[in-house]
């Protein structure tokens, strides 16, 4: 059990195609994904970010903003996807088609 004075060091990261940005943060024990990334003024930096609607993890894998943190952790900040991966992959599939790969049927060369 930690102490009332005893404080945990943690990293909020996010990152934009043209810039990315971790930003270390000391924080009390105990503290939260949302206290960490508002300490870490990443809000302020950029104003895209909306805490209601963005999506949050730590390590990779989503939590809430009341998740408590433990020493080390890197918070990160999630921007939202421009397009559904699964639509991707069955338009590259059905261009595929198209194109006649992967479909076996191109004709043996008579050369």
């Amino acid at each position: 059990m930690a102490d009332a004075n005893s404080t945990i060091r943690v990293e909020v990261a996010y990152a934009r195609p043209d810039q990315q940005i971790i930003i270390p943060v000391e924080l009390p024990a105990g503290a939260t994904l949302e206290q960490a990334i508002i300490q870490s003024r990443m809000l302020e930096q950029f104003p895209e970010l909306d805490l209601k609607t963005a999506k949050v993890g730590v390590f990779g894998k989503l939590g809430k903003l009341s998740a408590t943190l433990r020493n080390g952790d890197r918070v990160e900040i999630y921007r939202p996807l421009i397009a559904d991966p699964k639509a991707v992959r069955k338009q590259r599939a059905a261009e595929g088609k198209r194109m006649g790969k992967g479909g076996g049927l191109l004709e043996p060369d008579s050369g």
